[in-house]
């Protein structure tokens, strides 16, 4: 059985500590496992003897016999780790239908990088009407949150979009209650008043930190409840957030469709109270 089955397999019985390092291993799945204890230790905030608690819980007999069974499943590969790790390639025909070969790519990585159980754990939290819902963004990964936010709010009540400006998050935080729940998007190019905005509402205000990021690992992941890491290389200059819109747009759905009745209903009201610019055009 391959090492991501086995922690499908006992997924629900992790700790938060546990599924930190497992979102740390499956954002760069197998080659996180392949580095030393400590170096996967240090890159997932966390201590050796937590990673061998780990592996024990797994099944294995230590780290070493860990690591025996992802460079099994590399050999089964028939390719090196190196060969397997490189995401660059010369473009291929037209630049458009190769860009989007390069997307649908991210998009197979991501679906393996979280679990069926984490995904649902995620959206119960965000579907949850007795929480707030607290959502911000990276200086480019705002509009990913502003997206959400957007959305969200259409579904359910109780959710703000925090603004950029880190002067007003003492409002915010004041606003936060126990188990509300604080949602970043923060990529690489950390934002370090983020980490301190997430470190506040997790200590100060007892609430549940949900960190969307890649696989080099925000460090707002040593104060997360769930994180979410997810491949952005595109091999341009640009990273991509193209499988970080679709698991946007996966949770969206997903809350909707759970309760549509509910749903259907607040949207619908959004709608009535919109403002009708034609008529403020035309006036009375």
């Amino acid at each position: 059985m391959q090492v991501r089955a086995r922690i499908a397999e006992i997924e629900e019985g992790l700790t938060p500590t546990e599924r930190r390092l497992s979102a740390a291993l499956m954002a760069d799945y197998p080659f996180a496992g392949l580095d030393t204890i400590q170096s996967f230790a240090d890159h997932a905030h966390t201590s050796p003897p937590t990673i061998s608690r780990f592996v024990t819980k797994l099944g294995f007999n230590g780290y070493q016999d860990f690591q025996r069974a992802l460079i099994e499943e590399v050999r089964e590969r028939k390719s090196s780790p190196i060969d397997l790790h490189q995401g660059n390639r010369t473009m291929q025909g037209g630049f458009l239908e190769d860009y989007f070969a390069r997307a649908r790519t991210l998009l197979n990585e991501a679906s393996q990088t979280i679990s069926a159980h984490q995904f649902e754990r995620i959206c119960d939290m965000l579907r949850d009407e007795r929480r707030g819902i607290h959502i911000i963004g990276g200086r480019i990964s705002d509009a990913l949150a502003l997206y959400l936010s957007r959305h969200l709010c259409q579904i359910r009540g109780n959710v703000h979009k925090l603004s950029a400006d880190p002067e007003s998050w003492p409002e915010d935080l004041l606003r936060m209650k126990p188990r509300d729940v604080l949602f970043v998007v923060d990529f690489r190019r950390y934002q370090p008043s983020l980490l301190q905005l997430a470190k506040r509402a997790s200590t100060d205000r007892n609430a549940n930190v949900v960190l969307l990021t890649d696989k080099w690992m925000s460090p707002i992941l040593r104060h997360s409840t769930e994180v979410v890491a997810l491949p952005i290389e595109s091999g341009t200059v640009w990273d991509s957030y193209a499988a970080s819109l679709v698991m946007i747009e996966a949770i969206l759905t997903l809350i909707a469709e759970q309760d549509w009745n509910k749903a259907h209903q607040h949207i619908s009201g959004w709608d009535a109270l919109r403002l009708d610019l034609k008529e403020i055009k035309n006036g009375p």
